[in-house]
C-alpha cells in the first residue's frame, strides 16, 4: 500500500496548523458579539468569585452552560486577564478534537487514514476561525468527539476486554463535559453517531448492559454542580426576565427549552431555520475539502445500499454521526452555521477514507477524478487570488514578513505542482499549503487591521492607556461592545434615558447625538474621538480604502458639562 503522509510529513503539516492557531490567539482581538461576550463573562465570574451562578454585565445570564466560562476564568485566575489566557482551554480542546479523530480513525482504518483524517480536520477552515474566534462550539467539538471515540472503542471491546468499564465512564465524563459546554447536543451527538453503527453490527447486546445505570447516575453528578447553581440562581427566585421572557426553572431551560424547544418553538430565538442552510455554509466553512467530502458521504450512502444494512465492511459512526445530526440540526427553528461544527471530525474522517479508497490506492486514476482534481485547483487558485488581494487592498501592503509568507507559499506550490508524486499527495499537500498561507495571512496582518474598526476594544486601549475615569463613564445611544468591558476591566453602564444624564458623567456615544447632549449640557468636553464599523458585516464599500469613510460611524468620550 502507498504512503501518502509519513509520520514526518504529518507533525510538520499539524504543528503548522497549531501554529496559525496560536498566532491568531495572540494576535487577533476579541470579536464582538460572542467571543468578547463569553469573554466578559468569564473576566465577571472572576471578579464576583462566583462559579454557579453566572452574570453578564452585573444581570442573571441564561443561554450557554458554564464550562467555558469555568475554564476560562480559571485560566485567566493563572495568566492574568487576556484575551489569550481566555482562549487557551478552548484551544486545547481543538487538541483533543485533532487527538480523539486521530484515534477513532486508526482504531477502523489504517493509520495513514488517521493520519489524512487529522489533518484534513486540522486544515478546514472552520477550525482555523474558531481557534481565535472562541465559542462554546470550539470546546464542544473537542468533548464530544473524544466521548465518540471512546465509546466506540469500548464498543469494539466490551464483550472481550478487561478495563473497558473505565474506557466507558470516560466516555461519560466526556459527554458530561460537553453538556457543560452546551448542552444535551453532546449526548444526543454521539448516540446518533453509535446506535446505528451497532443495529448495522447486530450488537444487540450492547444496547442492555446493567453498566448504563451506573453511567447515568455517574452523569447526574458530574452535572450536579451546573444543575445546583441554576437551581439556585432560578428555580429558588421564579419569575426573572431573561429577553423579556420570565423564566420559571433554570433546570427545564437548560435541559429542555434551549436545545428541544428550538424544535417546539418554545425557545426565544428563530432564525436561518431551513434545511440547507449549515450546508450552505459549509461550503466556505470546511473549505478545502468540501467536494472531497460531498463526494464521499454520496459514495458512502451506495456503498451501505450495496452492502446491505446489516452488512458492514467498515465503520459507519461517522456516516451516521454526521447525517443524523445533520437532520436533527436542519429541523431546528434557530440555526447559526457553527453549529454543523460538532460533526467536522466525523466529516474529516468520511473524506480521509474516501480519499484513501478511490485516490490514494487506485493505481490508474479515471479521468472523472483528474477533472475533480483540475476543478480542486481552479478552487485554490481563487484562495490564492483572495490571499494577495487580502495582503495588498483593504489594509495596505502586508509589509516584508507578509510578503515572504506569500513568497513561500508559492515556492512550495510550485514545488508540490511539478513534483513526482502522485496525484494524491499534490493534491493534498497543494490544499493544506494553501489554506495555511490564506489564514496566515488573515491572522497577521487582515484580523488585527479589521477589529482596529470594533470600537470596544480600542477604547479600551485609550481608556487603559490614558488612565480615564472609568467609574463615571456610561454608554449611551451606542451599540454595546463586550469587547469594552473584557479589555477595559470594568462594567460600564448603559443609559438609554438623557434625562437620567447628570453633569460631571463620562458618556460614550455616537458623535451623532452630541448636538442634542450639548444643549443639555453646553459646557461639555470631548476627551476623544474615532470611527467605529460592525466587523462582522463586512461589505465591499468598506474593505476598500477609498469608500470606508462613508461606511464608518463616528463616536466620542464626552465629559458633560454644563
Amino acid at each position: 500500500m502507498a504512503t501518502v503522509m509519513s509520520k514526518g510529513t504529518f507533525f510538520i503539516l499539524l504543528l503548522a496548523c497549531v501554529g496559525i492557531y496560536i498566532v491568531g490567539s495572540f494576535m487577533i482581538p476579541l470579536m464582538d458579539i460572542d467571543a468578547s461576550q463569553y469573554a466578559s463573562i468569564s473576566r465577571e465570574m472572576l471578579a464576583r468569585n462566583s462559579f454557579l451562578q453566572v452574570f453578564d454585565l452585573g444581570k442573571d445570564y441564561l443561554d450557554k452552560p458554564p464550562m467555558l466560562f469555568w475554564l476560562s476564568a480559571l485560566s485567566m485566575k493563572i495568566f492574568g486577564i487576556h484575551d489569550w489566557a481566555y482562549r487557551i482551554p478552548s484551544l486545547l480542546f481543538l487538541g483533543v478534537a485533532l487527538y480523539s479523530t486521530f484515534n477513532f480513525t486508526k482504531l477502523f482504518y489504517q493509520v495513514q487514514t488517521a493520519r489524512l483524517a487529522t489533518i484534513i480536520l486540522a486544515s478546514c477552515q472552520a477550525f482555523f476561525l474558531i481557534a481565535h474566534d472562541v465559542r462554546t462550539d470550539t470546546m464542544l467539538v473537542g468533548w464530544v468527539m473524544l466521548s465518540i471515540y471512546l465509546l466506540a472503542k469500548w464498543g469494539e471491546g466490551a464483550a472481550h476486554k478487561k478495563g473497558s468499564n473505565r474506557i466507558f465512564f470516560l466516555a461519560i465524563v466526556a459527554i458530561a463535559g460537553g453538556m457543560m459546554t452546551k448542552g444535551p447536543i453532546a449526548l444526543v451527538v454521539p448516540v446518533l453517531a453509535i446506535a446505528p453503527h451497532w443495529i448495522c453490527q447486530k450488537k444487540w447486546t450492547l444496547f442492555f448492559k446493567p453498566i448504563y445505570l451506573i453511567g447515568i447516575v455517574l452523569l447526574g453528578l458530574l452535572l450536579l454542580p451546573m444543575s445546583w447553581g441554576l437551581y439556585q440562581q432560578y428555580d429558588l427566585h421564579p419569575g426573572k426576565l431573561i429577553n423579556d421572557r420570565p423564566i420559571q426553572s433554570g433546570l427545564e431551560f437548560y435541559y429542555w427549552t434551549q436545545s428541544f424547544g428550538r424544535y417546539t418553538g418554545q425557545n426565544f430565538y428563530k432564525e436561518m431555520g431551513y434545511f440547507t442552510f449549515l450546508l450552505e455554509n459549509m461550503f466556505w466553512s470546511f473549505l478545502p475539502w468540501i467536494f472531497v467530502f460531498l463526494w464521499a458521504l454520496f459514495s458512502k450512502l451506495f456503498s451501505i445500499f450495496r452492502e446491505g444494512v446489516f452488512k458492514p465492511t467498515a465503520e459507519r459512526i461517522s456516516f451516521f454521526g454526521f447525517v443524523l445530526t445533520y437532520l436533527v440540526l436542519s429541523r431546528s427553528q434557530a440555526q447559526l452555521p457553527h453549529y454543523i461544527f460538532v460533526v467536522f471530525p466525523l466529516a474529516a474522517i468520511l473524506t480521509a477514507s474516501h480519499w484513501e479508497k478511490y485516490i490514494l490506492n487506485n493505481k490508474v486514476l479515471s479521468k472523472w477524478v483528474k477533472g475533480f482534481y483540475a476543478f480542486h485547483l481552479f478552487i485554490l487558485s481563487i484562495l490564492i487570488i483572495a490571499l494577495v488581494l487580502i495582503a495588498t487592498i483593504p489594509f495596505g501592503f502586508i509589509g516584508w514578513i507578509g510578503l515572504a509568507i506569500i513568497l513561500i507559499i508559492f515556492i512550495l506550490l510550485i514545488q508540490q505542482l511539478l513534483s513526482k508524486q502522485t496525484l494524491g499527495q499534490k493534491w493534498l499537500y497543494s490544499s493544506v499549503i494553501v489554506m495555511i498561507g490564506v489564514n496566515a495571512i488573515m491572522n497577521l496582518h487582515f484580523y488585527p487591521n479589521l477589529l482596529k474598526y470594533q470600537w470596544g476594544n480600542q477604547l479600551a486601549v485609550v481608556i487603559n492607556g490614558q488612565s480615564l475615569k472609568k467609574d463615571k463613564m456610561i454608554l449611551y445611544k451606542i451599540p454595546n461592545s463586550n469587547a469594552l468591558h473584557f479589555y477595559g476591566a470594568y462594567v460600564f453602564p448603559n443609559q438609554k434615558d438623557s434625562l437620567k444624564l447628570k453633569e460631571g458623567d463620562w458618556v460614550i456615544t455616537d458623535f451623532v447625538n452630541d448636538s442634542s447632549l450639548k444643549v443639555q449640557f453646553p459646557k461639555s468636553i470631548q476627551h476623544f474621538k474615532s470611527n467605529r464599523f460592525h466587523v462582522t458585516m463586512l461589505s465591499l464599500p468598506f474593505l476598500n480604502p477609498a469608500t470606508r469613510e462613508k461606511e464608518l460611524t463616528p463616536y466620542e468620550v464626552l465629559e458633560l458639562k454644563k
